[in-house]
Order: structure tokens, then sequence, then C-alpha cells
């Protein structure tokens, strides 16, 4: 890949599975389950703005004992065309719940899948990190307007996943 990015650009950053890499743009996983900014059946691509991020997006779904022994890479893919990011605000929001974390709800993945309907990409505030924020890729409408610029293996600190006492 070519070389990493800069402060300067938008980017998305993604933590994935290894077995998973060849298809990391397709959406496919949340498509199939669901997600807090799509409703099951929509494909969407989950990413932050920064790899820090990123990666406590995944642990706290799968635990740092997962990112410690299941192989994963870390993507970034730059965004060409900032301009087709919209940027969604806690004031912009008719629930300010939405940004809590827990299950989402069917309104928030309804409004969510209106606005991956109208922009390719979507920054959102991180739950995980309130002064984080993540970004969402509808792949059908963001193709062609990205480009992979780091794929690389992923090795959690192993302070992370410490030995039980």
């Amino acid at each position: 890949m070519a070389g990493a990015s800069t402060s300067t650009e938008l980017c998305l950053w993604r933590l994935e599975r290894k077995r998973h890499v060849a298809t990391w743009d397709s959406g496919i996983g949340a498509e199939l389950g669901g997600g807090r900014w799509n409703s099951k059946g929509r494909a969407a691509v989950y990413g932050s703005l920064d790899p820090s991020t990123a990666i406590l997006e995944v642990a706290a779904h799968k635990g740092f004992k997962a990112l410690d022994t299941v192989p994963h890479v870390l993507l970034c893919a730059r965004i060409l065309d900032p301009s087709r990011v919209f940027e969604v605000t806690a004031a912009s929001l008719p629930n300010p719940n939405w940004l809590v974390p827990g299950s989402p709800g069917q309104g928030q993945q309804a409004h969510g899948d209106k606005l991956l309907s109208q922009h390719p990409f979507i920054i959102v505030p991180s739950t995980v990190s309130r002064y984080s924020r993540n970004i969402v890729m509808n792949p059908v409408t963001a193709e062609g307007l990205f480009e992979l610029v780091i794929e690389e293996p992923f090795a959690l600190d192993t302070r992370l996943n410490p030995p039980q006492s």
C-alpha cells in the first residue's frame, strides 16, 4: 500500500478480522445483522476517523482477548472527496439517547438508512469514546470515492490482555 495518511486527510480506519480482509468494503456484516446506523438488509461499512478509536470500537464488541488471539488487519482508506462526507452532530439528532452506549432502536437505524441513502459517508459521534468520531460508508455510493492506503497486520499490546492472577 502507499504511504501512511497525514492528519490533514480524512480517512476511514478499520480493524478487520484477517479472514474477512478481502471483503472489508462490502458492508456484508452490517447488512446481515444491522448496526447502530443501518438496519438489517442495508450494507454499511463502519470505521473510525483514527486508528485508536477503531481498535476501541472492536474491543468493545469482541474484547481484548479476541484482538490478542485472532489475527486482525488494520486498514486505512483515504476519502478522495471530503465534500461527499456528511457529519452528524448530537444537536442534529431527533433523540440524544442514540449516542448512549447500548442497543440501537428502530428509529436510529431508519435515520441512519436515510442518511446513507443521501451520502456515501457519514461521520457520527462514537459511543465508546465521546470525544471521538466514527465514519459509516455506504459501499455502493462510495465506490471510487476512497482508496486503501494502509493494510497491515495488527498486533495488540499484550498488556491489554494480561495473564489471569
